[in-house]
């Protein structure tokens, strides 16, 4: 008979949400731009078998992501278990007007001094779990591990981890890969191969993985790109499951063509040429939450912008004239936009816009570089990527009826839900 341990019985509340701690080790995977159809098609061709069984034999869900359906707010959403407007982190990139003394700067959101709640991770680790997180961009990094006691690396700087920084060294040694370019599937790859060494190697019992989209912004689902991404993601799965590790995956967000479809020319709006012909030059500023240091994919453009406008124009006015540009989906005040896409209010401009499925939303023509999209754009960040998988490798009880099942449920659905194999 099996002596129950302390973590059999503990349970640590974070944002208003109670957690088990869990009796058998559990990982959670974040595929960056993973939307239901990859693994559908993946299944179809025969080169994922592993997440075949999942999808028929585990527990096998459709979710909604948080919007803006970008990197940062969704991977701090599913370790926080809450949306943006309890955590803060509403897109990689933001208007800060505390910045430069108090003048206010474009910044990146991905210090943690941003975070304005704690993650699931931390409190596991602190109540005596032991906690590891791999990602694959190092600005993810910082983020989800802060305060955790832990191990804590990203992929793109496997090769400068330290024990006091990263709570390891020498990860290249143990997963046996080289450091991977950024822009490629091995990034992804890394975090998999990394995974799994750990788990064969540590005596751990919570584990987050977090990828990178760069094959889905140029493969769509069932192309050949895409199924062998999913191929090489199977393989590991099953390697996790055979470890005997509970596994649950969601995604930040789904992936759409952003292009025309006989030229293959990006469908954008250039919303700050826009404003700059309605207002004058800068006199109201554009913030494409999308943007970060990895452009070369995506060249900045996504689906979901904010606009600050000058303090004497009438919104109202201006909501009314962007509704009415082709192409656009959803434009809301601050108020009614916080409130639908459950974001704070003060790290959110006047007015929101997201573009219809296939348009993206730009600032000035000229101030986005293309050059490096080597096939039609697909990208993200509106209501049309907002459709999420949440499939696990062992049942899960309750989760049907829930009203709206969310990608930052899925640690509640792992450690609280799962039933026993």
């Amino acid at each position: 008979m099996a002596i129950p341990t302390e973590l059999d019985t503990r349970k640590i509340e974070v944002n208003g949400r109670a957690y088990r701690l869990p009796t058998q080790p559990v990982v959670v995977v974040c595929v960056d731009g993973c939307e239901y159809d990859y693994l559908e098609a993946a299944v179809a061709a025969g080169v994922a078998p592993f997440i075949g069984k999942m999808l028929k034999g585990g527990a096998a869900f459709k979710g909604d992501c948080v919007i803006p359906s970008f990197t940062n707010p969704n991977n701090l959403s599913i370790v926080c278990g809450v949306p943006p407007r309890v955590h803060g982190i509403c897109g990689n990139y933001f208007w800060d007007p505390d910045a430069n003394g108090g003048t206010g700067a474009e910044v990146m959101m991905n210090d943690p001094a941003y975070l304005r709640a704690g993650t699931l991770l931390a409190a596991a680790a602190k109540a005596g779990a032991q906690v590891a997180v791999v990602t694959a961009k190092d600005k993810l990094r910082r983020l989800l591990g802060d305060k955790l006691d832990g191990i804590c690396f990203s992929a793109e700087k496997a090769d400068t981890v330290s024990i006091d920084e990263n709570g390891i060294g020498d990860v290249l040694d143990l997963v046996g890969l080289p450091v991977p370019d950024v822009y490629s599937a091995a990034l992804s790859e890394f975090v998999f191969a990394a995974g799994v060494r750990l788990a064969e190697t540590r005596k751990l019992d919570l584990m987050y993985l977090s990828t990178t989209d760069y094959i889905q912004h140029k493969w769509a689902p069932g192309t050949e790109g895409a199924n062998a991404f999913y191929a090489m993601m199977d393989g590991y799965l099953a390697q996790l499951d055979a470890l005997g590790w509970t596994i649950g995956l969601t995604a930040d967000h789904g992936m759409n063509a952003k292009h025309d479809p006989q030229t293959g020319e990006p469908n954008v709006i250039y919303l700050q040429d826009v404003m700059d012909d309605w207002f004058g030059a800068a006199n109201a500023r554009v913030i494409l939450p999308i943007t970060d240091p990895y452009v070369v994919h995506h060249g900045a453009l996504g689906s979901f912008a904010t606009i600050y406008l000058p303090r004497d124009a009438d919104a109202a006015d201006v909501i009314g004239r962007l509704r009415a540009l082709d192409g656009v989906d959803v434009v809301l005040g601050n108020a009614a936009a916080c409130d639908r896409f459950e974001l704070p209010n003060d790290r959110v401009g006047d007015i929101v816009v997201v573009s219809q499925k296939n348009v993206t939303l730009g600032t000035r023509r000229e101030a986005h570089d293309l050059s490096g999209l080597t096939v039609p754009l697909r990208s993200h960040g509106g209501i049309s990527e907002q459709e999420v998988p949440l499939i696990f490798n062992r049942n899960i009880d309750g989760a049907a009826t829930a009203k709206r099942l969310r990608n930052f449920d899925i640690f509640d659905l792992a450690l609280n839900h799962q039933v026993a194999s």
